[in-house]
């Protein structure tokens, strides 16, 4: 018997989190595994922020906080914009929720009506579509290809837009892809959306602090459409602070209040102690995002060495985040042991069996073609896991 709604029955796993599960039943067995599927860091928490986390706890912050959290907070990302990104946004106009994960699902839930069109530029981060699908809207998928970075261009843009579309989704730094929009790649995009005013830009930015191009850009700063764009952004990416599920937007007033009625039904404010470790994140020392950053984009350049010395695989240079995103079309069609490789996913399948490294196939991204690495791991792994990958791609034939 199968009671389940027809709104779940919809939706799909999330691949990258399946990925890390087999991954982790392989390491339980005692096989050497190394995985790069995880889209976090691999850094812990900065001491500073642990502690005020501590301070938070003896300070008994163990009390329901308003519905989109602290006071304190709001003001300490408000000042984070305007200081970083010179961008004004009072406490109200931002949220905070569990995480940019819920941020983005209460932004489509509260904007989205049954066949509204979401357009959605491919490769994209996977949990997108499946949330569109949540709130009922069509995917209008737009695919980029690695010749161009994996940028849409305004043309493509504009060629999307139909009488039925609600919102555009953009995420810089881009995951699975690392591509970075500049400034005037975002401000040919705005000028498209200038002249569709009931288009609603969502601005995925919770890979802000890793970027290797220097100032983050936001679409935000175009006076053209800045009273319909919502930012979305986050500690767990600049702040090694998955974990602590904190995530928030910054947006027009009507957007926050119906995303504050929604939440206020269904989690209420989030974790209160994390709120106040989110705090000390954005008021605190910031020398610890750069380090981070530092350190990525030396992986980023290891991975970039190691991958362009396997034949045939097609990479772009990531500006951002910490993946790479290569086009492994040329392995497809081959075969081994008599299984053949038709997608990215079934490579993916093949290099965990094989070479026992863990990635995700590009079918989850919609991006069939492609594998997603996260270099979010230690320099000795990512050497030995390319190594692996390149032995085992040479046995397919």
């Amino acid at each position: 018997m199968n009671n389940l709604s027809e709104r779940l029955e919809a939706l799909s796993p999330s691949e990258t989190l399946a990925m890390s599960q087999r991954s982790a039943e392989l390491k339980a067995q005692g096989i050497d595994v190394i995985n790069l599927s995880v889209g976090e860091p691999d850094f812990n928490t900065p001491d500073h922020i642990k502690a005020a986390a501590k301070e938070a706890i003896e300070q008994n912050f163990s009390f329901y906080s308003p519905v989109p959290g602290f006071l304190g907070l709001r003001k300490a990302i408000s000042a984070k914009l305007e200081h970083e990104n010179q961008l004004t946004y009072k406490p109200e106009q931002i949220l905070c929720s569990t995480g940019a994960k819920q941020s983005l699902c209460n932004v489509l839930l509260s904007i989205i009506n049954p066949g509204d069109e979401v357009i959605v530029p491919a490769p994209y981060w996977v949990s997108y579509v499946e949330m569109v699908k949540l709130a009922e809207g069509k995917n209008v998928v737009v695919h980029t290809d690695i010749d161009h970075d994996f940028k849409m261009t305004p043309q493509q843009l504009q060629n999307a837009i139909t009488p039925r579309t609600k919102a555009f989704i953009l995420c810089s730094p881009s995951n699975p892809t690392g591509s970075v929009y500049s400034k005037d790649e975002l401000a040919a995009l705005a000028d498209v959306l200038a002249n569709n005013p009931n288009v609603i830009v969502i601005s995925d930015e919770i890979y802000e602090h890793i970027n290797y191009v220097g100032k983050h850009e936001s679409i935000a700063q175009f006076a053209s459409v800045r009273d319909r764009v919502v930012v979305v952004n986050g500690v767990s990416k600049g702040y090694a602070m998955t974990g602590w599920r904190i995530g928030w937007i910054a947006a027009p007033q009507w957007v926050v209040a119906a995303c504050n009625k929604l939440q206020g039904q269904y989690t209420s404010a989030p974790n209160s102690i994390a709120q106040k470790a989110a705090e000390a994140a954005y008021t605190g020392d910031q020398t610890c995002v750069g380090t981070m950053r530092v350190a990525f984009e030396r992986r980023r350049d290891l991975m970039v060495q190691l991958a362009n010395e396997i034949p045939d695989v097609k990479i772009n240079i990531p500006q951002g985040a910490f993946y790479l995103f290569p086009d492994v079309s040329a392995y497809l069609g081959k075969t081994f042991q008599g299984k053949k490789m038709e997608t990215g996913a079934d490579l993916s399948s093949y290099l965990l069996e094989e070479a026992h490294v863990a990635c995700v196939g590009g079918n989850a991204f919609g991006a069939p073609s492609c594998i997603r690495l996260s270099y979010a791991a230690a320099d000795e792994q990512l050497v030995e896991a390319m190594h692996r990958i390149k032995a085992a791609l040479l046995k397919l034939s």
